[in-house]
C-alpha cells in the first residue's frame, strides 16, 4: 500500500472529487527521489485545486465539479495503461463481479436490438428463468420505472434490475404472440456465474472443459468437471481458454496446479517496488500429470488464460492450439481509497516458468500528448523479441502473446452471414422459431432441416431483408453519376441489368453459404431451449479448432512430437 504525505490529509478543499484527484496525483507522484517527489506533489495539488476553484467560481456556465473531476482523474490514469482505474462507489459491485463472478440480480443478460432492451438470455435456475422471463422478452418497464422509447443504456437498465438478494423488482416485459405486455416479480439472488459452463465427452475417449472465465472457485469448477469426465471414460482433454479474459491470479495458479506437480514454479512477477517482486509455485498435489492435453487459445483469451496457457506450454504438459492470445503481461492490485472507493492499479509483470513476459503492448514508450500529439502504443516487432526456451527445449518469444503450437487460422464468415448477424435477423428468428415449436432435439441431434431453413428464407422475405455490401453502393453512384452526366439510354439500361443481376446473386448466397448460416441459426435456437451450455455444446461439432484437437489427440506420436525439441 503506497505511503500519501501528512500534508495532504491538512489541505482544505471545498470538493469531494478534489480529495479523490489529490489522492490520485499522490499515488503517481513517487517516481524520483522523496523530496523532489513531495514538491512537486504540494505544487501541483496546489495548482489543480487553483484551477477547479477558477473553473467553478467563473466559468461561463454551472459545472458539475464531481464530474468535471473524474474526467480528469480517468484521463490521468488512461495515460498509464487500460488497466489502471478508479472505481467509484457506484462501480464496486461491477468490480465485485469480475472478481468473484457474483452479483445481487435477477441473473439474466441484456442486449439492445434496434433501439430495444432485450432480454437476451437467462441463466437457468436463477431467479428470472424461475420467475417466467424469456430471452426475446423486450423489456418496457422495471418497477415505476419506463424503459421503452427511453434510450437507456444497457447500464442502467442492468442497474435498475440489480439489487439486494431478498428483494423484489417488478419487471414488465412485451413478448412475442402475445398481444399485451406481461408483468413478472421476480426476487433478486446472490448470482453466482459459473466460470465453467459446459463440459461433456466429444467422443468415447477425448472429455472438453469449457472454461470462460477466472473468478473465484475457478479451479475447483474445473477439478469437479475433470473428475466427472473421467467417470465417463474421458483419456485426453481439451481445455478450451478461448476469449477468457482472464481474472484472479491464484486461480490460474491452482487450475495449472491441476496438470503439473506441486511446488513447481508457475510465475514470477516484477514491479518497480520490492512487495511485487514475488514467485508463485503450486501447493496442491497435481489431478493429473499424465492425461493428454490440449489447450485452445485466441486473440481474446488474455491474462490468467495466458498465465495456464504459457504453463503448459513452458512446462510442455500441453500442446496449444489456435491464434496468438492477447498478450496482457500486467498484474494489478487494489488499494481502498477514501468515501468507499478503489484504486485498480498495475504494480507489476508476470513471466512464465521459461522467464518471458508475454506482455503485447509496451506502456512505457507512450508519452502524455503535451509533450507528443501522436503517441500511440507500441508493440514489439516479431524480429526483435526475445528467445525463451520450454523444459524440453522448444524455442518461444516474450512480448508478444502466447503463440500456439499448432497455428490455425481464425474462422472466417462470409458477408451475408455477418449481416445477418449484425442485423439480428438470426437472432429475431430463433425467437419466433422457439415460440412456435414448444420442443426440439437435443444439442447434438438438433439440425436445420430444408424445412427450417426455407421457413428462415421466408422470415428475411417478410423482414424486407436487404443484403447490401459496398460494391453494390458502388454501383448505385456510378448508376447516378452516369444519369446525371447523361449517358446513353443503352448504357444506362446494362449498367441496371448488371444491378440486378449482382442483386440475384447476393440472394444466391443465401443458398451458397447455407452451411455457416445454419451454424449460426443452430447456436440460437438451441440456447433458447438449452441456454448457454447447449449453444456451447452445438457449436463443438461445427468447430474446425475442435476438430483438429480431437484429431491431435487421437495422434499419439503426432502429439508428442509436437513436445519435443527439434534438433
Amino acid at each position: 500500500m503506497m505511503l500519501i504525505p501528512n500534508t495532504i490529509f491538512k489541505l482544505s478543499l471545498r470538493f469531494k472529487g478534489v480529495l479523490l484527484a489529490i489522492i490520485l496525483f499522490s499515488c503517481l507522484g513517487f517516481r524520483s527521489s522523496e523530496v523532489s517527489n513531495y514538491f512537486e506533489i504540494s505544487k501541483n495539488i496546489d495548482l489543480l485545486g487553483q484551477i477547479i476553484r477558477e473553473i467553478s467560481n467563473h466559468f461561463v456556465d454551472e459545472i458539475d465539479i464531481e464530474k468535471f473531476i473524474r474526467i480528469g482523474i480517468d484521463a490521468s490514469l488512461a495515460s498509464l495503461d487500460p488497466y489502471t482505474n478508479f472505481i467509484d462507489t457506484d462501480e464496486i459491485e461491477d468490480f465485485k463481479y469480475l472478481s468473484t463472478g457474483q452479483y445481487g440480480g435477477i441473473g439474466a443478460g441484456l442486449n439492445t436490438i434496434d433501439g430495444k432492451n432485450i432480454i437476451s438470455e437467462v441463466y437457468p435456475g436463477k431467479p428470472a428463468h424461475k420467475a417466467g422471463l424469456k430471452a426475446g422478452d423486450v423489456i418496457i418497464k422495471i418497477d415505476n420505472t419506463l424503459i421503452e422509447n427511453k434510450k437507456m443504456d444497457n447500464l442502467q437498465v442492468r442497474n435498475l434490475l440489480r439489487g439486494q438478494p431478498h428483494t423484489k423488482v417488478i419487471v414488465t416485459v412485451k413478448r412475442y404472440g402475445e398481444s399485451k405486455p406481461l408483468t413478472f416479480t421476480v426476487e433478486r439472488e446472490e448470482i453466482k456465474i459459473e466460470n465453467v459452463p459446459y463440459y461433456g465427452m466429444l467422443n468415447s475417449t477425448v472429455g472438453y472443459i469449457n472454461l470462460s472465465q477466472f473468478t473465484q472457485d475457478a479451479s475447483h469448477e474445473v477439478k469437479k468437471a475433470y473428475e466427472e469426465l473421467k467417470k465417463r471414460g474421458m483419456q485426453s482433454l481439451i481445455l478450451d481458454l478461448r476469449s477468457n479474459p482472464g481474472g484472479l491470479l491464484f486461480e490460474a495458479i491452482n487450475v495449472s496446479n491441476l496438470f503439473v506437480n506441486k511446488g513447481e514454479k508457475i510465475v514470477e512477477t516484477k514491479g518497480r517496488i520490492e512487495g511485487a517482486n514475488k514467485i508463485y509455485s503450486t501447493e496442491n498435489s497435481p489431478l493429473d500429470l499424465n492425461i493428454p492435453l490440449v489447450v485452445l487459445i485466441n486473440g481474446q483469451s488474455a491474462s490468467a488464460s495466458e498465465i495456464v496457457a504459457g504453463v503448459m506450454q513452458d512446462l510442455d504438459r500441453g500442446v496449444v492450439i489456435g491464434q496468438r492470445s492477447f498478450g496482457k503481461g500486467l498484474v494489478q492490485t487494489t488499494s481502498n481509497l477514501p468515501f468507499k472507493t478503489q484504486l485498480k492499479i498495475t504494480t507489476s509483470r508476470y513471466h512464465t516458468p521459461s522467464g518471458r513476459c508475454i506482455q503485447s503492448i509496451d506502456y512505457t514508450k507512450r508519452t502524455y500528448a503535451k509533450k507528443n500529439k501522436n503517441a500511440k502504443q507500441t508493440k514489439t516487432p516479431d524480429s526483435l523479441k526475445a528467445v525463451f526456451y520450454t523444459r524440453a527445449g522448444r524455442k518461444v518469444y516474450d512480448a508478444g502473446g502466447i503463440d500456439p503450437d499448432v497455428p490455425l487460422k481464425p474462422r472466417e464468415y462470409h458477408k451475408i452471414t455477418l449481416e445477418l448477424v449484425r442485423k439480428n435477423l438470426i437472432y429475431n428468428y430463433a425467437t419466433e422459431f422457439y415460440y412456435k415449436n414448444p420442443k426440439i432435439a437435443p444439442p447434438r441431434e438438433f439440425k436445420i432441416t430444408d424445412a427450417i431453413y426455407q421457413d428462415f428464407l421466408s422470415f428475411l422475405e417478410k423482414n424486407g431483408f436487404k443484403y447490401e455490401d459496398h460494391q453494390l453502393k458502388e454501383m448505385e453512384e456510378v448508376m447516378a453519376e452516369f444519369k446525371r452526366e447523361e449517358f446513353s439510354a443503352a448504357v444506362q439500361n446494362s449498367i441496371e441489368a448488371l444491378k440486378k443481376e449482382w442483386e440475384a446473386q447476393k440472394k444466391q448466397d443465401l443458398v451458397n453459404y447455407r452451411e455457416e448460416i445454419a451454424e449460426w441459426l443452430t447456436a440460437e435456437i438451441v440456447s433458447r431451449y438449452y441456454y448457454r451450455a447447449g449453444r456451447i455444446e452445438a457449436a463443438l461439432f461445427f468447430d474446425p479448432e475442435v476438430k483438429e484437437a480431437i484429431t491431435l489427440l487421437q495422434d499419439p506420436n503426432r502429439y508428442q512430437k509436437l513436445l519435443t525439441a527439434t534438433k
